[in-house]
């Protein structure tokens, strides 16, 4: 019999709907409390989904009955408030990236490991059934030996529809730190760790325009680079290629493909959990669309932290885990070190791919 995890919120923005909802579809979950710096919002949040409780943070933090806190406040504030959960002897489950600097993370995964507790992070898009279906595929050979990738996410940003947009051109934003993580998650839990990189990088609009109430027609200023570009070296010799940018009104791209010795695999928008998934094989006239095998193709966030949860029960590691976000934020943040420094970059960290969803399994349920 499964125990159910207390678990707590602590950020009741835009995301935080999505992960109270999906929660309630987990097994595992016993969805406590929520709370936000603006006592407020995270009482609306409560009265408008359910929620049992709204508190301070600090009451959230000293609760004893809750073991995991999902962390999913605005990206500056990641590793402080994750180093903070940790602190109080809990668990937490982090929205991306894990931080925005290398010593922040590090010395939230020196915590982790003293007090013996887990630290997961998003995305957790890898373990819905469309990359897990990509996954078997690879692994079956079915498109032989992987030697290339790409990946591409190219728009022209959010301040036409986000309410407070200014953010995700600020330190921490910008669309490698935004979007970058889905992709760069995707292509390491397929292909394994990165080596080597180099990038270039560029801050096409000094200013940006609010097009969204309520704040329609401000001004604002952009801090970092908003189209990035950078060529990775993966371990096993796969050569990949990744362009993000919010400088871009239209193109014809795909989100990612991987090209091997034996076929061409096209994936589906790892922004999500589903398809469709194609698969070209060599010498074929056409390419064939693959019925997806695993679970978990409709919207599942929080699906790594209900993994997380099921694997402090069983003893086993989680699969968005500590390991695969820190060597993600290495990647993001090597890639901009290149483009500032004018040379390669070799990655010092590195991670194992993680294990594959069985394909068995029953809604609501991450082990057999």
């Amino acid at each position: 019999m499964i125990r159910k995890i207390k678990i707590g919120i602590i950020g009741t923005g835009n995301i935080c709907p999505t992960y109270i909802k999906k929660s309630k579809s987990f097994e595992i979950f016993d969805l406590a409390a929520c709370a936000d710096i603006n006592e407020e919002k995270a009482m609306k949040a409560a009265r408008d989904f359910g929620v049992p409780r709204a508190c301070s943070i600090a009451d959230l933090l000293s609760d004893s009955d809750i073991e995991i806190v999902l962390n999913l406040t605005p990206p500056g504030a990641h590793s402080a408030v994750s180093l903070s959960v940790l602190q109080n002897g809990k668990s937490v489950y982090s929205e991306k990236p894990l931080a925005l600097t290398r010593e922040a993370a590090q010395k939230m995964i020196v915590l982790a490991g003293e007090k013996h507790l887990r630290i997961g992070c998003a995305p957790d898009t890898f373990l819905g059934a469309g990359l897990q279906t990509c996954r078997k595929l690879i692994d079956d050979g079915a498109i032989g030996r992987p030697i290339a990738a790409t990946a591409f996410m190219l728009n022209h940003g959010h301040e036409d529809w986000h309410p407070n947009p200014e953010f995700f051109y600020q330190a921490g934003g910008g669309p490698m730190f935004d979007m970058g993580p889905y992709y760069l998650t995707a292509l390491v839990s397929l292909l394994g760790p990165v080596a080597r990189v180099s990038g270039s990088t560029q801050l096409s609009f000094s200013e940006r325009t609010i097009g969204s109430q309520p704040k329609k027609g401000e001004n604002f200023k952009v801090e970092i680079p908003t189209h990035i570009t950078g060529l990775l070296e993966f371990a096993n010799g796969v050569i990949g290629t990744i362009i993000t940018s919010f400088d871009v009104w239209g193109h014809t791209l795909p989100h990612i493909e991987i090209y091997g010795s034996q076929g061409t695999l096209f994936l589906p928008d790892p922004n999500t959990f589903g398809g469709p998934v194609g698969l070209l094989r060599a010498r074929a006239n056409s390419r064939e669309e693959i019925p997806l095998i695993h679970g978990y193709s409709e919207n599942s966030r929080g699906l790594g932290a209900a993994d997380m949860a099921t694997a402090i029960q069983s003893g086993r590691m989680h699969r968005a885990n500590e390991h695969l976000a820190y060597h993600v934020l290495d990647i993001m943040l090597a890639i901009h070190d290149s483009a500032s420094m004018g040379q390669h970059r070799k990655l010092e960290s590195t991670c194992s791919r993680p294990a594959p969803l069985p394909t068995s399994l029953p809604g609501g349920f991450l082990d057999d």
